[in-house]
């Protein structure tokens, strides 16, 4: 009985984010982060539906694998959004069914931006040509803040393909 209850509120939470996932592209709405995964991944809690939010525009350190500031960009998205009430302006879903989006947090920061600001991301650019980003960049290695204090970063999506051999 306990077993046939529990697949029922599965189906249903499973069912209730597929319909509310279908919603959310091109869409702008408020919404709690409920949950850190990395520095480019987050958990949203919308009309009670926990969300997979992965930041766009930005590919940050990897905390599974231990890339060297995993963990410090992991820290710095939650310094900035962590158990606040957000602005999400969804794009669209990547292959893992998490919504692509910009986050605007409590105080109108832009967290993706920030997020390069503080020297804890790359610009994405094999899915981003926004020049906004490129030019935080520069700058953020310029003035050698967050990893780009380090000689020789390793850029995640390398680091990843590294892994997988």
């Amino acid at each position: 009985m306990q077993n046939l209850l529990f697949l029922i509120l599965f189906s249903v939470q499973v069912f209730g984010q597929t319909q509310l996932s279908e919603k959310l592209s091109n869409k702008t709405f408020s919404a709690k982060v409920i949950g850190i995964s990395d520095g480019d991944t987050m958990e949203i809690l919308y009309k009670n539906v926990p969300t997979k939010i992965r930041l766009a525009h930005i590919d940050c350190p990897e905390k599974r694998g231990k890339q060297p500031y995993g963990n410090h960009a992991k820290l710095a998205l939650s310094d900035l959004c962590f158990g606040r009430i957000v602005t999400v302006k969804g794009e669209k879903y990547d292959r893992y069914k998490r919504l692509i989006a910009v986050v605007i947090n409590n105080k109108n920061q832009n967290v993706n931006q920030e997020m390069i600001k503080r020297g804890m991301a790359w610009h994405f650019t094999k899915y981003s040509k926004d020049p906004i980003y490129a030019q935080l960049e520069k700058l953020a290695r310029k003035n050698r803040v967050g990893l780009w204090k380090e000689d020789n970063p390793i850029e995640p999506w390398l680091w990843r393909e590294k892994k997988k051999k």
